[in-house]
Parts: structure tokens; sequence; C-alpha cells
């Protein structure tokens, strides 16, 4: 195994952004920055930038942005929410920056997404669905309900 410096200091930087990324996971839902999420693995925000996007594939802001979707979906399928409450829920402070995304990364608008895959996965088990209407960057406007029936 190689233990050069260049392999332990990219080690280092590696556990930092999975750190960053598990509190995006468990923090969707608080008002997150960049420059705050850099603070906590003593980054600069640039340099957290260009590095979660070499380890990830996508920008901080990207992954908490789908990360956000993600449990708005789950939300929305309830039924049982508000589009503007589901949108504060996930931590959005923008209706129309949330409906925007998640029109971008879905396909269809929040209120278009309640109606229709509320009765298309009726029946279905939650962990199924779940699964099944999971976002994927760089899949957006692909997914619809008509894709889930």
């Amino acid at each position: 195994m190689n233990d050069s410096p260049d392999t332990q200091a990219r080690l280092r930087t590696l556990i930092l952004l999975r750190r960053v990324r598990d509190r995006m996971d468990r923090e969707y839902a608080q008002p997150l920055d960049v420059e705050a999420l850099a603070r906590g693995v003593h980054m600069s925000a640039g340099h957290l930038s260009r590095e979660f996007r070499t380890a990830y594939g996508e920008s901080p802001y990207a992954y908490l942005m789908t990360r956000r979707i993600e449990r708005a979906m789950a939300l929305l399928r309830r039924g049982d929410l508000s589009v503007t409450d589901v949108c504060f829920a996930v931590g959005c402070s923008s209706l129309g920056t949330f409906s925007s995304r998640f029109a971008e990364l879905i396909g269809v608008p929040p209120s278009t997404y309640r109606q229709e895959v509320a009765s298309a996965t009726s029946g279905i088990p939650s962990c199924v669905v779940k699964q099944v209407t999971r976002p994927v960057r760089n899949r957006e406007a692909r997914v619809a309900a008509a894709d889930l029936a």
C-alpha cells in the first residue's frame, strides 16, 4: 500500500468530505451553506467545493438540494402537507427555488408530483416507492409519474 504524504493527505481530505456529506444527509432541513460546511472541516469554501465535486461528481449545493428534494418527494407522497409546507420542512427558504429545482430534477412541479404519484403509488410498500422514485442527479426531467405506473 502506498503511504506517501500525497496519499495520506488525499485520505484525510476524503474523510473530511465524508463528514460534510454526512452532515448534509443529517441536517438537510437546517440552513446550510458552503461557508458553514467548510468552516466545520477547516477548509475554505472554494476548496471544499472543488474537492467535493472531484470526489462526488457534483457541488455541495447540488448534493444538498438532491437530499432535500428526495425528502420532499416522500412528504408529498403522504399527501397531508401543502407544497409550501413541504418546501419549508425540507429546509428550503424560497418556494420558487424549491419548485424550480424540484421540476428540474424530477420532471414535474411538486404540485403535479403530489397529485399524480400519490395515486400511481397507492398500495405499493413505501420502501419500494422510495427506491423507485429516488432522485438521481444528471437524470433531470426523465422521471415522470407515468414511468412509475
